[in-house]
Parts: structure tokens; C-alpha cells; sequence
């Protein structure tokens, strides 16, 4: 979970943009001189990005702070949530045949959650955080622990009986009537993007992009389908009224979930974000989270990681894998950006905070999550 308050940005965590196929006409352009440059290969390390990764992970399940019930640690969205995401494409590159060791002290915390979860006392709760906080925390944690494990099992190919559960936990708090009515109650603390209003919208597309590119795995009852008929409608329904931010993440859904969105939106959305791409090829956070509350002079006005790599995760879904126009501009940002010690960097929406600080990391730890991911996947 996201624990991002008092300087901590915490959720029952990550973490996404959906692309559906573009008929039968090219999806991006650029000039050809643009796009050769733009798609020459530069240097990453990926053994320094496993190695951030790692560390950031053991760091986090270290922390005081994220130490919960039960011998089991806090999910947040932008530390646990992108690793378990983005720390097993690297696998191949770092000679691996089975998760590295953080990532199974993740999955045993979660999957210990997930079999005690009558036991298991939020991360949040009413007498401590305010009025509401107990449910928002649990349901919260409920979808973020099913986006986790579909995650894995997806990779794996077959669905085992604690993801079963984690999503029969996730449905039981799906919200069946109302204006919301397919989405789910959300931790909110007034913090972008995993702790505010809209974190509920993009914790569902979460979910929904986990579950669309594998149905035959996760959509097999018909109590299942009918979930993820609701789950459908509350995402196409609430799309117009969100930030650009949670738009990418449908965007990125609906490569494999092509109702999502209708050709003009996704046709709208795209030049949106074409228009905003900056000159080095890049994009920044902020750009893509306008709203008010924000500080705008937290966040640099330059190119980060974690927008450049989110917008690029949507584009590769929907380019079928062409590398070319604004897609390469975006990887070739990402080729050349990466730090030192393995991470890209990226800058809270909320506040200014040392970056070499361990809150600071939080935005590049999600960052460096779904780089990676980007990367491996335009291989």
C-alpha cells in the first residue's frame, strides 16, 4: 500500500496506460532522419538496474514503516508495486531462472495477506487516520494485492489457488451499485498519483490490464466475466473525467481490452500526449497530473522516468512492437537517462524532497520499475 503521507507515499500498491491496434494506417510519425537517430542504440545497464531495484526492495521491507501484522510488509505503488512488475524482465539479462530474493520475500508477504485475510489488521485504520480509512485501506489493499499475483500468475501462464483468492477478495469489495459501481473505494490522502480521488480509477485499470491479456486464465467463471463486465463499464464511464495520467494506463489496457476506449478517444489521448513529448524525446509527470492541488513548483520542468516509461509501455502495446516516431524518441530517452546507480529519476507531485533521500527514491523507484519493463519489451 502507499504510505505517502508525512513524507511517505504508501499504497497497497503501482501502479498503467492501455493501446488498442490502430486500424490499418501507421500509429506514429516522425521524419526518417528523426527516427533513425532517435532508434540508435544506446547504453543501459540492466545489472545496475537489478542491483537499484534489489536494494530499494530490501530497503522497504526493511523500513520500520512498512512493517505489518503478521511478519508482512506494507505494498506501496511505487516501490512494491513496480518491482513486481518490472524486476522480472530482467531475469534473462541477469542469467536467472527463478525470482530473485526480494522478490520472493514479496510474494510470501503478500500471499500471507492474501490466505490470512481475516486476521490481517489494515494498513490504515479510523482511530488513527480519520473516518473511512479502514475500509478505503482494505479495499485498497484487496485490489493491489490481486494486481500483484495476476501479475505473476499471468507471466507463469496458469492461475494458482492464492490468486484465486486474492481476486475473490478483490470482487467482494467491488462496489455493485452506484456511480462507482465496478470500481472500488480508495485510500485517499490527497496525494497524487496512488493516494488521492483518482487513485481508485487507476488501481482498476491496474487490474483490468493484468485480466484483459489473460482471460483465458482469469476470466474462466461466469462470476468472473460478470466482474470484469463491471469492472469494463466503470472504466469506460469515468475515462473522459480523468487526468491524463490514468487515461495512459486505459490506453495501455486497451491493447488487449479494445472496448475500453473508442477510436477517437484513443485517436484524442494520442495526440495529447505527441504534443506533449518533449524536445529530448522525453515526457514529465506533471505535464500528465494537471490538477490544482499540485504544487507546480515541486516538479522539475524537465523529462523524468516515470512519465517517459509509462507513456512508452502504452505506446509499444498499441505500436505491435514497431520502434519508430515518438515510441523511439521515448525509448532512446530512457536508453540515455539512466543514472549512475541504476535508477531513473523521477520527482514527487506533492512536495520537494531530497532525491537521494529514501522518500525522495520513491518516485524513482517506480520510475526504474517500469523502465525496465519498457526497455525489455522493445527488445
Amino acid at each position: 500500500m502507499k504510505l505517502y503521507r508525512l513524507g511517505i507515499l504508501l499504497l497497497p500498491a503501482a501502479c498503467i496506460a492501455g493501446i488498442a491496434f490502430w486500424c490499418t494506417t501507421p500509429v506514429f510519425s516522425i521524419e526518417a532522419k528523426g527516427a533513425a537517430e532517435a532508434s540508435a542504440p544506446k547504453a543501459w545497464s540492466e545489472p545496475a538496474a537489478a542491483k537499484y531495484l534489489d536494494e530499494r526492495e530490501v530497503w522497504w521491507q526493511s523500513w520500520p514503516r512498512a512493517q505489518k501484522d503478521h511478519g508482512t510488509v506494507c505494498i506501496s505503488c511505487h516501490t512494491t508495486v513496480p518491482y513486481a512488475m518490472g524486476r522480472p524482465a530482467l531475469r534473462p539479462a541477469m542469467h536467472e531462472s527463478a525470482a530473485a530474493g526480494p522478490e520472493k520475500v514479496l510474494l510470501d508477504s503478500v500471499e500471507r495477506r492474501v490466505e490470512r485475510w481475516g486476521e490481517m489488521v489494515p494498513f490504515y485504520s479510523d482511530a488513527e487516520d480519520g473516518a473511512g480509512k479502514t475500509a478505503e485501506s482494505h479495499s485498497t489493499e484487496a485490489v493491489m494485492n490481486a494486481v500483484i499475483l495476476t501479475g505473476h500468475d499471468g507471466r507463469e501462464g496458469e492461475m494458482r489457488p492464492v490468486t484465486r483468492t486474492a481476486l475473490d477478495e478483490a470482487w467482494a469489495l467491488q462496489l455493485q451499485t452506484g456511480e462507482d459501481a465496478g470500481g472500488w473505494i480508495w485510500q485517499d490522502f490527497h496525494l497524487s498519483p496512488w493516494e488521492s480521488h483518482e487513485s481508485s480509477y487507476q488501481g482498476a485499470a491496474m487490474l483490468m490490464l493484468n485480466l484483459g491479456a489473460a482471460p483465458e486464465i482469469f476470466a474462466r467463471t461466469p462470476e468472473d466475466r460478470r466482474h470484469l463486465e463491471l469492472l469494463e463499464g466503470y472504466l469506460k464511464k469515468h475515462y473522459a473525467a480523468q487526468p491524463m495520467l490514468n487515461q495512459v494506463y486505459v490506453y495501455w489496457a486497451s491493447a488487449d481490452s479494445p472496448a475500453l476506449l473508442s477510436g477517437g478517444e484513443r485517436a484524442g489521448l494520442l495526440a495529447k500526449l505527441l504534443a506533449l513529448q518533449q524536445p529530448d524525446g522525453g515526457w514529465r509527470l506533471s505535464s500528465l497530473d494537471m490538477r490544482e492541488r499540485l504544487d507546480k513548483t515541486a516538479q522539475p520542468s524537465v523529462s523524468d522516468g516515470l512519465a517517459t516509461a509509462l507513456v512508452a509501455l502504452a505506446l509499444e502495446a498499441n505500436a505491435a512492437g514497431r520502434r519508430d516516431g515518438s515510441l523511439a524518441r521515448g525509448l532512446a530517452w530512457l536508453e540515455k537517462n539512466q543514472g549512475k546507480d541504476g535508477r531513473w529519476q523521477a520527482y514527487s507531485l506533492n512536495k520537494e524532497r531530497d532525491p537521494e533521500s529514501n522518500i525522495g527514491k520513491f518516485m524513482s523507484d517506480a520510475a526504474t520499475g517500469y523502465a525496465v519493463l519498457a526497455l525489455e519489451r522493445a527488445k
